[in-house]
């Protein structure tokens, strides 16, 4: 099985960047604090994480297919809250 590794919190930075976006404006456009999805560069969270994908256009796995596949490539559950207010 070939294995990818996770994009490189420059490249992300980066690709937001070729979008004509920052990830501070992404966090602010989904009503977070300017720094909040800096958060999803260096741990698992599946909300920043599906924010920041959206943003750049590509599926959230193929940006960090660590968080999302095993080693054997089968896909790890990743589920998020359910904030309805």
């Amino acid at each position: 099985m070939t294995t990818h590794s996770d994009w490189h919190k420059a490249d992300i930075i980066a690709a937001l960047h070729k979008k004509g976006t920052s990830l501070a404006a992404v966090s602010r456009n989904a009503n977070l604090a300017s720094s909040t999805l800096a958060n999803a560069l260096s741990r698992p969270w599946a909300k920043g994480e599906l924010l920041i994908a959206q943003a750049i256009g590509l599926p959230p796995a193929q940006i960090w297919p660590s968080r999302y596949f095993d080693k054997k490539g089968a896909q790890l559950p990743r589920p998020t809250r359910n904030t309805t207010r």
